[in-house]
């Protein structure tokens, strides 16, 4: 999966983020990456665009899978 380089992707905060530094940051292109937006150059996970619907639609949803 090609997943942008962190300095050339355009990364999006959620606008229902707090001001207290909790946040994730995702970008998107062939794939979905997310990071931590407190360590911007740490470790990055990337997400199919169809696995990064079914996990918004499941938090969206309010449900839980064991």
């Amino acid at each position: 999966m090609t997943t942008p380089g962190p300095s050339r992707a355009r990364w999006r905060r959620s606008t229902c983020s707090g001001t207290n530094g909790n946040c994730v940051e995702t970008a998107a292109s062939t794939a979905v990456t997310v990071r931590d937006s407190k360590d911007p150059d740490g470790t990055h996970l990337a997400f199919t665009p169809a696995a990064w619907q079914a996990f918004t639609a499941t938090v969206k949803a309010g449900t839980r899978r064991a």
